[in-house]
């Protein structure tokens, strides 16, 4: 080698003491860039019992800028870069620093420039204007100085990497709080915070969130159950935790439980999650894998982050059951105002039952359309978690209807049928009135549209208005296919319930006159998928 003393690079001075002996699990990638193979062979000779943190060093060698832009290109994980300036071209190295940082983007390997001619890149210059680490003349390098720089490197690159991966898993926690914060079921945000918490860490599939039932003070293991599942734990939701999970696992479940703190075991890990209001449950996680101090740090901060969002999903599925009782007792009060019978009616379950499966069979055609793509400019998500409870509403103005017409066995009289279909707008009036002051899309809105068109024909031949084709809401337009059917398939006092089959034949003769084709063809869709059964 010319321009290098090699017994002053790497002679004297070396560490006397012994280097901690050397994980080969786990090694410090390091990459030589040098076109002189005799720095390579005394590189690795210094280099050759190295180790910081228990691990040794792998070394990599490249005898060009070319080569070495392959190498980091096939290796991942390259903490530190030996690199010579003046190689094929008087600047190469030079040039490497510029494509590694700039092109590659690799800001977090370290890199130290080591020249055996100075004056060609002057130090100053040098560390100005580019991202290096440290520059060195090989004249200058000893053995002991070589272990400080690589050591001071390493470390410097274990910082990068620990706060890179602080950055990346703090981001997947925002990203995963604001997706969650968009549920609105119980089940289906516990079986997001299990795909999340694996993606956190990245576990196993193989997942359970547990919650204890009835009172939280109880300590019974029987009353545990699998609220969500992931992995082969999927069927279980619903089910008991003792006799559907393995005892092993089911105990450290109970475990946690009763420490109420997160247990993070070799190739394992439970997590216990409380909410403001006392409510527990417990994710148990097959992680494949023993969590880093990292790891835990980020678990425990995504699983204080998601406390409030169990609470919240609770109360907001507890607002819902009030909302649905409330509109149900609305809409039993059209069928039992004019009839003289017990107020316990207002309760009476085989009515909820049947305001509830017209809303459910609406709901199926809204997302089978939805599931279509048809209508895309009116049903979305808002759209969807609305028409169940306005569907409920349909019939509200009923109540302005007497009794002697709503229950006459026989056929209207002209007159009779004309103040029957004043249910249509009564409804839509009494709805109207109800939301005048409550802001944005709500049930009630879309309730009093559905009350006042669900009887208009697509033909343009319905009442009140004689509107035609899509001049008809269209979650009026669904609501006419669902209550029909659902009429058609009922007792009435002036005819008895038809027949499963004859009420889908009635339906698809309809379609184009009394039915939006395309709802009718939703319609059959649901049916062909078992939806709709007699």
């Amino acid at each position: 080698m010319t321009d290098i003393d090699d017994d002053l690079m790497f002679g004297d001075d070396a560490p006397e003491e012994p280097a901690t002996p050397a994980v080969p699990a786990e090694r410090w990638k390091m990459l030589v860039v040098d076109d002189e193979p005799e720095v390579h062979s005394i590189t690795r000779l210094v280099l050759a019992d190295f180790a910081f943190k228990g691990r040794a060093a792998q070394l990599l060698s490249a005898y060009s800028a070319a080569e070495a832009i392959q190498i980091l290109e096939r290796e991942k994980g390259i903490a530190l870069i030996l690199l010579d300036v003046v190689m094929e071209t008087e600047d190469a190295g030079l040039k490497l620093v510029h494509h590694i940082r700039e092109v590659m983007n690799n800001r977090h390997v370290r890199i130290i420039l080591r020249t055996g001619q100075p004056g060609q890149a002057p130090e100053r210059a040098v560390i100005l204007e580019y991202d290096i680490n440290d520059y060195k003349s090989k004249t200058q390098l000893t053995a002991q100085q070589l272990f400080t720089c690589t050591v001071a490197a390493l470390r410097s690159y274990e910082d990068l990497i620990t706060i890179d991966a602080n950055r990346r898993g703090l981001e997947k926690i925002i990203e995963a709080a604001s997706s969650l914060s968009k549920t609105r079921s119980m089940r289906l945000f516990a079986t997001g915070v299990l795909t999340q918490l694996s993606a956190l860490v990245g576990g196993g599939p193989d997942a359970l969130l547990c919650v204890q039932l009835g009172d939280i003070r109880r300590t019974d293991p029987e009353r545990l159950y699998v609220l969500a599942g992931t992995g082969r734990y999927e069927p279980l939701t619903n089910e008991p935790l003792n006799g559907h999970v393995e005892p092993e696992i089911a105990e450290e479940i109970w475990h946690c439980f009763a420490v109420r703190q997160n247990l993070f075991l070799s190739t394992h890990c439970a997590m216990y999650i409380s909410t403001p209001n006392g409510r527990e449950n417990v994710v148990y996680m097959n992680s494949g894998r023993s969590l880093s101090a990292l790891d835990q740090q980020l678990v425990e901060v995504f699983c204080d982050k998601i406390t409030v969002g169990f609470e919240n999903i609770y109360l907001y599925e507890q607002l819902l059951k009030v909302q649905q009782a409330t509109v149900a007792t609305l809409a039993n009060l059209a069928d039992i105002a004019q009839i003289d019978i017990d107020s316990a009616a207002l309760a009476d379950p085989v009515r909820y039952a049947e305001s509830r499966r017209l809303a459910d069979l609406s709901e199926s055609l809204a997302r089978a359309l939805h599931a279509g793509r048809q209508f895309r400019e009116t049903i979305d998500e808002t759209f969807l978690g609305l028409l169940g409870f306005a569907v409920m509403l349909h019939d509200v103005g009923n109540v302005v209807v007497t009794d002697g017409i709503l229950l006459k066995p026989g056929p209207l009289a002209e007159n009779e049928l004309s103040l029957m279909r004043q249910h249509t707008v009564h409804g839509a009036a009494i709805l109207k009135r109800a939301c005048a002051t409550v802001e944005g899309p709500n049930y009630l809105a879309l309730g009093a549209e559905i009350a006042r068109c669900h009887h208009e024909n697509f033909d343009g031949t319905g009442y009140p208005n004689r509107l035609r084709g899509e001049d008809i809401p269209l979650a009026a337009r669904i609501v006419a296919v669902a209550d029909t059917y659902d009429a058609l398939i009922s007792d009435r006092p002036h005819r008895p319930a038809w027949t499963h089959e004859a009420a889908l034949a009635e339906i698809a003769a309809q379609a184009g006159k009394r039915f939006d084709p395309a709802i009718v063809e939703a319609f059959q869709r649901v049916v062909a998928e078992g939806a709709v059964t007699s």
